[in-house]
């Protein structure tokens, strides 16, 4: 398995913020926005498809980049109201549909998830070597330095 990078962290927050876009901000109308995930949950099965698609892309994202257990729990609960009110929508029309219109389920899961790596400490190595060589700490001091930042991941893990 290839280790993964800083770069590949930067690649996965740029592609969340695509995801978060298309779902929920493709046209903005002030402080709202429309997007697919709004506008397919007119169509049958397919709003359905796309809803519980990007959510599901989105969690293992979050996978990927080692989010914390609160920033998943967090992202669950977003997407599964956003995906339970556009499975609903097959069910019993209407309601469902206004609601997951305007419910920018994605987006606040995105959001959640990007806040999670910017306030990451990256380091391109394993724990057990950081902590073998006496680098953990060094690692340790340089978060605590710097304003916003929460928790290290070691990226070779």
């Amino acid at each position: 398995m290839a280790r993964r990078t800083i770069g590949d962290i930067e690649k996965i927050w740029t592609n969340v913020e695509g995801v978060k876009k298309l779902s929920d901000r493709t046209v903005g109308i002030g402080p709202f926005g429309i997007g697919l995930d709004g506008l397919l949950t007119w169509v049958p099965v397919v709003g359905t498809v796309y809803s519980v698609g990007a959510a599901g892309w989105l969690l293992m994202q979050a996978v990927r980049v080692k989010a914390s257990p609160a920033t998943i729990a967090r992202m669950v609960g977003y997407l599964g109201l956003d995906s339970a009110t556009t499975a609903v929508g097959e069910v019993v029309p209407l309601v469902p549909d206004v609601v997951d219109f305007f419910f920018p389920g994605h987006l606040m899961a995105a959001k959640a998830l990007q806040k999670d790596i910017e306030t990451t400490h990256w380091v391109e190595a394993s724990e057990r070597e950081a902590r073998a060589s006496g680098e953990h700490e060094r690692h340790v001091d340089e978060m605590r330095r710097k304003p916003g930042l929460k928790r290290i991941v070691y990226l070779h893990d």
